[in-house]
């Protein structure tokens, strides 16, 4: 059986450690890999320095029938720009019925082309969606560490284990007791006092 594709979203200077969670779980289980996809073929260099290569494009992507799930972390560059192509590839991964799961930053973007107007969402702050050109989402906004709506999975900066959390149980990479004694663990610590 091959294994379905979770796309990584690479930009210069992605928030690393928002998805290291997530994507080192999910590289554990036999049923999904990794792998990386950018706007263009150039490597891209993280927030914490590291330099990754890049699988795909977007505009080369077309396995939608082989992708397992969409993750979008955080960074410095959703303050630039609108990024229409990502938005354009998000609403194709949508239309396939694939699951998007952005955090940080990537919450914003999501907001600002409007694909979080009639979904249950969180990010950083609601005033960080207002002042976002598009958002339409107010009514739908829930401050809280991770929101899982309608197929999107949206977390704020400091969310990181919880993001893993629900896209461990999105995926059913292991049995929901399992997952919740996983998050449990990494949350509260070893030593638990």
């Amino acid at each position: 059986m091959q294994a379905k594709e979770v796309l990584l979203l690479l930009t210069d200077q992605f928030a690393d450690w928002e998805a290291s969670y997530a994507i080192s779980g999910i590289n554990l289980v036999p049923q999904y890999t990794v792998k990386t996809i950018a706007v263009d073929g150039r490597p891209k260099v993280s927030m914490g320095g590291l330099r990754t290569e890049v699988d795909y494009t977007i505009e080369d992507y077309h396995n939608f029938e082989n992708l397992a799930m969409f993750i979008l972390p955080g960074g410095f560059v959703w303050q630039k720009g609108r990024h229409d192509n990502i938005a354009a590839f998000v609403r194709k991964a949508r239309e396939a019925n694939i699951p998007i799961a952005a955090i940080c930053g990537a919450t914003i973007f999501l907001g600002k082309h409007g694909l979080l107007d009639e979904i249950k969402h969180t990010g950083d702050e609601l005033e960080l969606f207002q002042k976002a050109d598009g958002y339409g989402g107010e009514s739908c906004y829930v401050a809280a560490q991770v929101v899982v709506d309608g197929g999107i999975i949206t977390a704020n900066e400091t969310a990181a284990i919880e993001f893993a959390h629900a896209i461990f149980r999105t995926l059913k990479i292991h049995a929901d007791e399992d997952i919740d004694a996983w998050c449990d663990y990494f949350r509260n610590g070893m030593v638990n006092k």
